[in-house]
């Protein structure tokens, strides 16, 4: 049985539903039940027998275009472990574009970010040549950066808090830097990240890196590896925008792509186009009177 969640408008659910419902059963698939979700009232939950995940995704996506959506094989419920990137999901900005403001190379930084974002180009050769340009800023720019720059996405630590306390191990995996996801993590309650390390000399980025990169690869392992520590029937969440993300999207038991590129977006199990970062909640069946904010 396939299971769809979604949030819409509540004007156009309706209409919408009705002819989602028409489409699927056109194709000879069974709409076992449909009906609002108990606790979560934006929420409408669809059981298809027998459906295709991929052409039922189709229909959904086509009818409720603005909506945030979730398709899941087996029974949703509350995930042991929530691994998510950090830049533009649960931070309003990417960190390297906005770092590179204050060496007055922005525009430049920025268009090479969105072609890595977008998969157009080798993730870790697109990092080292945005970092090599950033040679000789001096270190302070990375906390006048911090303080100025970087805030958390609407209902990031809402969303972080709430799984925590239902017994969810958190990491933050990023393409980005310790010097931004160390703090972010601190302020949002993750508690574990994996990142790339700015190298730092006299007061002042080299233009390198210390270590391994952070990419895809290490994305998914990371996932995979926090999944199996947890032992046999964990289940988990990934969340992302980018194509670096698509890896341990895949792999997550739920992969939920957060206002993504559009191939992040095709690769996600359901998206958040519409609300904030709580709507992870509302999918997972969390009633608001249990979230934690804090």
């Amino acid at each position: 049985m396939l299971i769809a969640r979604l949030i819409a408008e509540p004007e156009t659910l309706g209409d919408n539903l009705a002819r989602a419902m028409e489409a699927i059963e056109e194709r000879g698939w069974e709409v076992a039940g449909a009906g609002m979700l108990e606790g979560c009232e934006d929420v409408l939950e669809l059981e298809v027998l027998e459906g295709d995940p991929a052409e039922v995704r189709r229909i959904l996506d086509a009818h409720f275009p603005d909506s945030d959506l979730l398709l899941s094989l087996h029974p949703i419920a509350a995930p042991r472990l929530f691994v998510s990137d950090m830049d533009s999901t649960m931070i309003q900005a990417e960190c390297i574009d906005e770092l590179a403001d204050f060496a007055g190379i922005k525009d430049q930084i920025a268009a090479i970010t969105e072609r890595a974002m977008q998969g157009e180009l080798d993730f870790e050769a697109a990092l080292r040549e945005r970092v090599g340009l950033l040679r000789d800023l001096p270190e302070a720019a990375i906390h006048q950066c911090l303080a100025e720059r970087i805030s958390p996405m609407p209902g990031a630590r809402t969303l972080v808090s709430t799984l925590k306390a239902r017994g969810c191990h958190t990491v933050l995996v990023t393409g980005g830097f310790h010097s931004f996801a160390d703090p972010v993590a601190e302020q949002l309650g993750f508690e574990r990240v994996v990142a790339n390390r700015l190298e730092i000399r006299d007061g002042a980025l080299t233009g390198g890196l210390v270590g391994g990169i952070t990419d895809s690869g290490v994305k998914k392992a990371v996932l995979l590896e926090e999944t199996a520590r947890l032992g046999e029937g964990a289940t988990s969440l990934a969340t992302g925008d980018g194509a670096n993300d698509i890896p341990m999207i895949e792999a997550a038991h739920w992969g939920l792509a957060y206002r993504a590129k559009p191939k992040a977006r095709a690769a996600a199990d359901g998206w958040i186009d519409r609300g904030d970062l709580t709507a992870i909640l509302l999918l997972f069946g969390i009633p608001r009177e249990e979230w934690v904010n804090d």
